[in-house]
Order: C-alpha cells, then structure tokens, then sequence
C-alpha cells in the first residue's frame, strides 16, 4: 500500500513540472487517463490513474518477490511499464496519450519505477528477508497443525 500510495502521489512530478516550465496544462494527462478508462474529466482520470497505477504496483511487487527491486532496477522496471503503457498500448489506441508529450511521460514512468523500487526495498531487512511495517502488535505464528512428535 505504502509503494502504491507514495508512487501514485509523486509519480507524475516530472510531467507537472514539464508542464509548468513549458505553461502547459498540468491535468492533461489526467484527462488523458480518464479517456483510457472510456470517459472524460479530472475525477475519473484521477481515479483510473489510480487504477492503473495499483496495477502495476502488484506487478512489481511479484517482480520483487523473485528479483529484488531497489530505485534504480524500479526505474528499468518503468522504462518497461512506458513501453507497454504509452508504446504499445496507449499512442495506438488513445489519441488523448498520444498528444501528450513523450518525454515528460517517460519520465513520470522512470520516477513510478523508481519510487516503487524504493518503496519495496524500504521494507526488506539487509538479509533479503521482508519485515512488515512496525505497526501495532506482531501477530503471533499460527501452525498449521497441532504440534506433536509425530509432525515433527
């Protein structure tokens, strides 16, 4: 939750900031993503951004699970995610994508990548071994059958 909060929030820093350096209009890929979901507006942009990006979260988190993922290998990660997002899928079938500027979106994919990367690593002890958040009482280990000489 945590790497999808953070890189869902900051993700698109880059193509903002493109947008306010070139005075551009900063929620056009907001409204762009709305148009990948079958609508219009910011709200429903927002939302399917979230979506998207929720998606591609747990995507990289199993990619973690098997190949460790820290902010630089996230950033490759999300130089793939651009490919398949705006290469493949969306410069073919939505106009709205295409008619963004292609370098602000790869960046804001590199920086997705990257804070997920970043994120997943943040929760892993040096070991490899993941550790949950200290939140609260750890939960004590439920076996899964009675303990006896037998199963031992």
């Amino acid at each position: 939750m945590r790497a999808w909060a953070v890189a869902a929030a900051f993700g698109g820093v880059p193509s903002t900031v493109h947008a306010l350096w070139t005075g551009g209009d900063v929620l056009r890929s907001t409204r762009a993503a709305a148009a990948v979901s079958g609508g219009t507006g910011v709200i429903r942009g927002a939302l399917a951004h979230l979506g998207v990006s929720a998606c591609w979260v747990v995507v990289l988190a199993a990619v973690d699970r098997r190949w460790p993922l820290d902010a630089r290998r996230g950033a490759v990660a999300g130089a793939v995610i651009a490919v398949v997002d705006l290469e493949v899928v969306g410069r073919r079938f939505f106009p709205a994508v295409r008619a963004l500027h292609r370098g602000a979106q790869w960046a804001d994919h590199l920086a997705f990548g990257a804070l997920v990367g970043a994120a997943l690593r943040s929760t892993v002890d040096g070991g490899g071994g993941v550790h949950p958040p200290p939140v609260g009482r750890r939960p004590r280990r439920v076996l899964p059958f009675p303990r006896c000489r037998a199963w031992r």
